[in-house]
């Protein structure tokens, strides 16, 4: 089928391509106006979405996550959230409601939840593609209703993003106060413990006790390292005393040993010259004699008593030396008693300042979650609050007069070409040729008529051409 062709068809065609437009416009126009009128009422609600809390400065990354809007357009058209409005409009306590949920349901179920439904169904829930805000629409035969119900959603809305906030916190809170009870009980102990060891072994301050004590005890070793080597040098001393006492420094340093020794040799040197002189039995020599001899008694006697004045020394010096070794002993064990004390007195303290650290870190973070629970700032603000419409948004009858025209016009059309297979005619030349039968002359309605020359072509009719 060609252009010009199809142009003979609905040129053909015209009253069933009119009949077809008409009818369908008028049905349009009549539907429309017959229909009852619907309107539209859009609340607009934006989302926070920079991420910070306003109450304690914390990030939010639940509004950066890519599925934020989506949930929040869920929240929006949840059950929760309609049954909500059913109860802020009171919708459920009126009589003519009541009435129709009884006829609807025959009294089966819940009115709120049937109201729910029948809410959700009209509810449309639209986000922007690139921005935080949503538009809430509801349509309804009431202009008044639509924009009250549109508005209630997005106040329940909003106080349900601030239940959804705030009842995990308050839970939190709760649980963290119960948490803190036992810390407190924890650290109670733990300082009465700290305390207890304090009073039975009298610390005061285990640092300087211990620098003390220690001081001491370097003290005591000195001493010990002195003892130590006086108490060699005397027994070295005691041991040459009593050996060669001739030969010992004591013995030789001793003053009146000297003068002794001295006078024996005069006495002595003495008693040789008498000898020389004198026979034995000559009292001067018998003098000299007892002199020398007394002399050398007197010298051994200091010999003697100097031995043994230096033995005591020994003794007294290693006396001395045993008890600073005692006293370095028991100063030691007593060093490493403190050290043990200190010990245990820092376990005891570090258990004091776990315990205290938890209880802080515990109360600041309950402090922090009391104050998050009883806030009541939400991440959502309504931008446009709903207002009654003045024009119903459907039916549109211009725009359903548009559709019509062209719907109707493709009908028409439609209806040619099928009325034109069902019951198909001669339109061209080709339809002939199809046909396989000769084709004799053509008529040409547009042709003018003028005079023929010839007896055959006077004969016809202008308009006809012969092949």
């Amino acid at each position: 089928m060609n252009a010009s062709l199809f142009l003979l068809i609905l040129r053909a065609r015209m009253r069933i391509i009119l009949v077809t437009f008409f009818v369908t416009v008028v049905a349009t126009v009549l539907v429309s106006l017959f229909l009852p009128k619907t309107y539209t009422a859009t609340s607009t609600v934006v989302m926070n979405t920079k991420g910070t809390d306003p109450l304690t400065g914390m990030t939010l990354p639940g509004q950066l996550l890519p599925g934020y809007m989506a949930t929040q357009v869920d929240i929006i058209s949840s059950k929760n959230v309609a049954l909500r409005v059913v109860d802020q409009l009171k919708l459920a306590q009126s009589p003519a409601v009541l009435e129709e949920f009884n006829r609807a349901t025959e009294g089966k179920g819940s009115v709120r939840d049937w109201l729910a439904d029948l809410l959700l169904r009209k509810l449309d829930v639209a986000p922007a593609r690139e921005s935080s805000v949503v538009d809430i629409i509801f349509k309804g035969a009431d202009p008044q209703f639509v924009a009250a119900v549109a508005n209630a959603f997005a106040e329940e809305y909003q106080r349900v993003s601030i239940q959804l906030k705030v009842d995990p916190l308050k839970k939190a809170s709760s649980y963290f106060d119960e948490q803190m009870k036992t810390l407190r009980d924890n650290l109670e102990t733990a300082q009465s413990r700290l305390s207890k060891y304090q009073q039975e072994h009298g610390i005061v301050s285990v640092d300087n006790r211990l620098d003390v004590e220690t001081n001491r005890l370097n003290d005591l070793s000195a001493q010990l390292v002195a003892a130590q080597g006086q108490v060699m040098e005397a027994q070295s001393r005691q041991r040459m005393a009593h050996s060669d006492g001739a030969e010992s420094p004591d013995v030789a340093s001793n003053a009146l040993i000297q003068n002794l020794k001295i006078n024996l040799g005069n006495a002595e040197a003495k008693l040789a010259e008498v000898a020389q002189r004198l026979d034995r039995n000559h009292p001067q020599y018998q003098s000299a004699k007892a002199e020398v001899e007394k002399l050398q008694r007197d010298l051994n006697t200091q010999l003697a008593l100097t031995s043994q004045s230096v033995g005591n020394n020994a003794r007294i010096l290693q006396q001395r030396e045993a008890a600073i070794r005692e006293a370095f002993t028991e100063q030691r064990a007593k060093l490493l008693e403190l050290n043990r004390g200190r010990d245990e007195l820092n376990v005891l303290s570090k258990d004091v300042e776990s315990a205290q650290r938890a209880y802080d870190v515990t109360a600041q973070r309950f402090a922090q979650t009391k104050i998050e629970s009883s806030s009541e700032t939400s991440d959502v603000m309504i931008l446009n609050p709903a207002v009654p419409p003045v024009d119903a948004s459907s039916p549109k009858i211009a725009l359903n007069i548009a559709l019509s025209v062209v719907l109707g016009g493709l009908l028409g059309v439609a209806f040619a070409i099928l009325a034109e297979m069902l019951d198909r005619r001669v339109r061209t030349d080709a339809d002939l040729a199809s046909l396989d039968l000769p084709l004799l002359g053509e008529i040409d309605w547009k042709a003018s008529q003028r005079p023929r020359k010839g007896w055959l072509r006077s004969s016809m009719p202008s308009r006809l051409r012969l092949n």
